[in-house]
């Protein structure tokens, strides 16, 4: 195939939408520009910080706009003079009008992280894992004005086990995900790429997280929270109170204890964990993260701070 099989505008934004655009890059096709958000502050310094995305258009030398808002007109013009034959859009943070799914003369395509119509909606990853699902996967598909609603094109699944954490589940869906744009794109052209309506059964949501979920409730069964704690890891982190600190925690097991306590209460200290005892079972706890710290291993947190079995967890 020569470059150029499709003139493609790419919208994008976090680490999750690099290697779709990768693929594309050391594809047949012409990636003409990028989409992405406006820098933002990060860190303890709250540095101006590109996206992800941003970084890797300007090393490969493509052009990238960055609006505040994608539905100004202006903007929309300027995506319509570039005449793109697809529209491919992954995680890229802001809700697009009619007008600019209407730009591509073949069709807007999405990367959504679920098995639609399972988990439409900005959290669907996070979501998966909340609720101890043991199977998600990728749905390549056509975009429309609602909420993920939109014609399958395209779907692969994926196993999630029991210690997936947030962080290696949205590597590993990331890969899937340029891996089925790529075979789409690849059926499309042979003109055997077909659509398929979502059906009405099945749907649920996924919204933003939002902070309170953040908050561990240790009387919760020792199974949810292993999920939440999975689901956080590693940003933004699920927390409780230690010593009248937030302190958040992460890589935990599920782990079978005679010795029981009231919920929150830490039933064994050291040396390489902490078991703390929830409203069902009890959970060992390896990494720790105190404010303003880095994660450390709870065995070298406890070089440094001394944590006796019987505090509770607040």
């Amino acid at each position: 195939m020569n470059k150029g099989r499709y003139k493609i505008l790419y919208m994008g934004t976090p680490e999750f939408a690099v290697p779709p655009l990768e693929a594309l890059l050391h594809g047949p096709d012409d990636v003409m520009a990028v989409v992405t958000q406006p820098d933002r502050p990060k860190g303890r310094g709250r540095k101006l910080t590109p996206p992800a995305v941003k970084v890797l258009a300007q090393e490969r030398n493509i052009p990238v706009f960055q609006p505040t808002k994608v539905s100004e007109p202006s903007f929309v013009k300027t995506l319509t003079d570039l005449e793109p034959d697809l529209l491919v859009v992954c995680a890229f943070g802001q809700i697009l009008p009619q007008s600019v799914l209407d730009i591509p003369r073949l069709m807007p395509i999405n990367i959504h992280g679920s098995l639609l119509p399972k988990y439409r909606g900005a959290a669907p990853i996070q979501w998966a894992i909340l609720n101890g699902e043991t199977e998600t996967g990728i749905t390549i598909m056509k975009m429309d004005a609602g909420m993920d609603t939109g014609p399958m094109l395209l779907k692969r699944k994926l196993s999630i086990d029991q210690d997936m954490t947030f962080g290696r589940l949205s590597q590993e869906m990331s890969l899937l995900g340029a891996k089925a744009l790529m075979e789409a794109l690849e059926l499309l052209e042979a003109g055997k790429l077909t659509e398929e309506e979502q059906p009405e059964e099945g749907v649920s949501y996924a919204p933003p997280i939002k902070k309170e979920q953040l908050k561990i409730d240790w009387n919760l069964p020792a199974n949810r929270i292993h999920c939440q704690l999975r689901a956080f890891d590693p940003k933004p982190g699920a927390w409780c109170l230690l010593d009248g600190q937030r302190v958040r925690l992460f890589t935990p097991r599920i782990v079978d204890e005679s010795q029981g306590g009231e919920p929150g209460t830490i039933i064994r200290s050291g040396p390489e964990s902490f078991v703390i005892s929830c409203g069902e079972g009890t959970l060992e706890v390896k990494e720790i993260q105190w404010p303003g710290k880095k994660r450390l291993k709870v065995s070298d947190f406890l070089r440094g701070k001394k944590i006796p079995e019987g505090t509770r967890l607040d």
